[in-house]
């Protein structure tokens, strides 16, 4: 969130007809794909439904995520007093089709998964640097003290609510916002401003019949239409949840280490969705990561490689406990070795996470592995999963034998 209120330098005289003009000609020519107005009136229906979400537990894991937050966030006029208007912002990050950047002696095969909107720089602060200049540039021509508060997806305001209001684009049954041209692939962004600005109508649109995101989903975490459970979600998983993940839904994650774009994927709307132009987010070597690099990664190397970019929020540990994951599920034995030098980290969470890996592997190296360092673990949860992961291999066995019988 960030917030300003200049004395603007006098520059030129527009009507107040063309003020909404001027506004999207400023956010036009600073790179953002779609800019929509709504007014500043409270968001009654969307503060009751997240605040429902809250109670029914659907955003458990996100403590920050509060009934006070939601009614900030659903009240324009408490977040910037004397608001009117909200220019909703958009910006398109869409990679179709990013190449594997696997570096050359690794197993091209052992690579994990992330998310489009993670294969650039921070969107934060890209986004926030240029709607404070959207800010000062729109100032300067109205020749008058604005003030204006703006958001990206870092403070109470509820983006989506304010965008499907806006017309900037509807509520997708995947709970993401769909823009007719550019699909889901959009970072959105929200001035809450002073100006009295004439607000665009909402899209007479919908996702109609269509279920393909609710079918998709690996996790079951679209529990219906609209309606997103937080903590089955791979993205949460993967970023937010800072311990072990549930042994439930390791082996539906896949190869995903960092956020997930199945249920965008599989949309149609995305289909004739059109690649970014924005520089910022066309980095090419962050849409697949070498599983076994990760598990060596010092922190300063982590740091040096990911730096500026989203990846960052997951941390060092939650990205090697999620590499752990993405390997179990892969079960290429060549990741053996690196899965039981991991059993010997620093800290637990990644030494849990690889027991269970060598467990969906299975092989006599792994079953060796595990045992020794059953042997001299401390750690009570780390000790449980290196026991269910031996328990993984008595199965087996015993699937053996009565296929044989």
């Amino acid at each position: 969130m960030s917030s300003l209120k200049i004395a603007a330098l006098p520059t030129s005289n527009i009507k107040t007809t063309d003020i909404k003009t001027t506004i999207k000609d400023i956010a036009t020519g600073l790179g953002f794909d779609l800019v929509r107005v709504t007014s500043a009136e409270e968001f009654a229906d969307d503060r009751r439904v997240a605040l429902e979400r809250i109670r029914d537990g659907l955003l458990d894991g996100l403590p920050w995520y509060t009934p006070d937050r939601v009614k900030r966030g659903t009240t324009p006029q408490e977040l910037l007093p004397g608001a009117r208007s909200i220019i909703c912002l958009g910006l398109n990050y869409h990679r179709p089709q990013a190449p594997s950047q696997t570096p050359s002696g690794h197993n091209q095969q052992l690579t994990g998964r992330v998310a489009s909107y993670a294969q650039g720089r921070d969107y934060h602060r890209v986004i926030k640097q240029r709607m404070r200049r959207l800010v000062e540039e729109l100032s300067r021509r109205l020749e008058t003290e604005l003030a204006a508060r703006w958001y990206v997806d870092d403070g109470p305001m509820l983006d989506r609510a304010a965008a499907s209001r806006s017309g900037l684009g509807w509520f997708g049954k995947n709970t993401n916002i769909l823009s007719p041209d550019l699909g889901s692939w959009i970072f959105l962004g929200q001035i809450i401003t002073d100006l009295e600005l004439e607000p665009d109508p909402p899209l007479q649109k919908s996702c109609g019949s269509c279920v393909r995101c609710i079918e998709a989903c690996p996790t079951g975490a679209i529990v219906g239409p609209y309606v997103l459970d937080n903590t089955r979600c791979i993205s949460f998983q993967t970023i937010e949840n800072r311990g072990a993940i549930p042994r439930e839904l390791r082996p539906l994650m896949m190869d995903w280490i960092f956020g997930c774009d199945i249920c965008q994927e599989v949309c149609p709307v995305n289909r004739k969705a059109v690649p970014t132009k924005e520089p910022a987010f066309q980095r090419g070597d962050l849409a697949t990561l070498d599983l076994l690099q990760l598990l060596s990664l010092t922190e300063e190397e982590f740091r040096e490689r990911f730096a500026g970019t989203p990846i960052m929020r997951a941390k060092l540990v939650g990205l090697k406990r999620n590499a752990c994951v993405a390997l179990g599920n892969r079960r290429e034995p060549s990741a053996v070795l690196a899965l039981s030098q991991s059993l010997h980290e620093e800290v637990a969470l990644v030494r849990g996470h690889a027991a269970w890996a060598l467990g969906q592997i299975g092989g006599e190296e792994a079953r060796q592995a595990l045992q020794q360092a059953g042997a001299t673990e401390r750690d009570e949860e780390v000790s449980e999963e290196i026991n269910a992961a031996l328990a993984e291999f008595e199965s087996l066995a015993q699937l053996k034998k009565s296929a044989h019988r």
